[in-house]
């Protein structure tokens, strides 16, 4: 009985670690180390198979990790052909109506039962210089998702059956983890996405700029951002209707995020509507007008629409103390406005006319009175 108590609080403590991780690479590390723990083992790590690459990739390892052996490589792959057992268990026994149980390995050939292999695995665990592993499989929504090792150091006792059986259990228990850590991924990635353009909502670029903000105002760093009024997309819905609309919308985006791409770790988004933005952060100002100017060209080929108003805000700029994605906001906002007003194929960008800039004179006046046709967002 008191065997059982421990293994049962393994378990709990192995489901609790991974329910109080916050990010994808937090539950693997809790999902290993946990098997770890329960196990007895002195290393173990997370597998995912990856079908349409036909490999193993290891998403993490923990414990006593051998020269070579990174907590959360990016590469570490494996071709699945080099592992005949996962073949096996794929196409035979499992297809045939067997049950995902864990198997046991040694250094010296096979243990536990298991069939007679004696490969990449064995090899491996001689080379790091382990004695034995436990492989569990881990099967999520009725598919082979990948799997659970456990290994102990030369010397140590060698994995029994029991172990395997508990192993399989574990597995089944890292198996709900890493379905709860993909509902809440998906539920993540609803919340900071447009669901028409795939592209970043407002919600994200909010607080993806006071992040960046709070970096120059810590480091220096450059922060640009770039606002984009599509034009025209009324008289399309009205003309044409709204799927046609939505197609212009849908095709801006993915020309707004090609273009972002030319600027390392930008978020393009839409704001909503007809508004879409680009934050980037780090580039110098000049890369990012280049980068606005680009968009502008490539928006006015489009076959729908007519173009685009497009301001540029950066902090690269004189635009005077940005202490807040207010303020940026605020610059990018009454820039873009002024690219709308005058017609301009290219980008606006504040602080760029001297000392007596219109456009930063614009943003930082007092709120227009409601009766005017133009009011400034009112972020944080």
């Amino acid at each position: 009985m008191g065997g059982d108590d421990v293994r049962l609080r393994a378990v709990v403590a192995l489901a609790q670690g991974m329910a109080a991780a916050h990010a994808p690479r937090e539950s693997w590390r809790a999902a290993a180390d946990g098997a770890r723990r329960a196990l007895g083992g002195n290393f173990a790590a997370l597998s995912v198979w990856e079908r349409q690459l036909g490999r193993l990739r290891v998403l993490a390892n923990t414990g006593e990790r051998a020269p070579g052996e990174e907590e959360f490589p990016e590469s570490e792959t494996y071709p699945v052909h080099q592992f005949p057992e996962i073949t096996e268990f794929l196409h035979e026994r499992w297809v045939g109506g067997g049950e995902p149980n864990a198997w046991v390995e040694t250094a010296d050939g096979p243990a536990a039962g298991s069939a007679e292999y004696c490969h990449q695995r064995v090899a491996a665990l001689r080379r790091r210089g382990r004695g034995c592993c436990v492989v569990a499989p881990i099967v999520l929504h009725g598919r082979a998702w990948g799997e659970l090792y456990v290994a102990r150091s030369a010397g140590a006792p060698v994995f029994g059956r029991a172990d395997a059986d508990f192993a399989t259990v574990l597995a089944s228990v890292v198996a709900a983890g890493i379905a709860q850590t993909e509902r809440l991924e998906e539920a993540r990635r609803l919340a900071f996405t447009d669901a028409l353009t795939g592209l970043a909502n407002r919600r994200a670029v909010d607080t993806r700029l006071e992040e960046a903000i709070e970096c120059h105002r810590a480091q220096g760093v450059v922060v640009s951002l770039v606002v984009c009024d599509l034009n025209g997309l009324k008289r399309v819905n009205d003309t044409r209707g709204h799927a046609v609309g939505d197609r212009l919308l849908e095709r801006f985006g993915s020309v707004l995020s090609l273009c972002g791409a030319m600027l390392p770790g930008t978020l393009a988004a839409r704001l909503g509507g007809d508004e879409f933005c680009l934050v980037a952060v780090g580039p110098a100002a000049d890369e990012v007008v280049r980068v606005g100017e680009e968009l502008c060209r490539r928006a006015g080929e489009l076959e729908l629409g007519e173009g685009v108003a497009c301001g540029i805000a950066s902090t690269g700029d004189p635009l005077g103390p940005v202490r807040s994605a207010r303020r940026l906001f605020r610059l990018a906002d009454a820039a873009q406005y002024r690219a709308k007003a005058v017609r301009a194929t290219k980008p606006v960008v504040a602080g760029r006319e001297g000392p007596d800039d219109p456009v930063v004179r614009l943003a930082d006046a007092p709120p227009p009175a409601a009766a005017e046709r133009r009011r400034f967002r009112g972020r944080r």
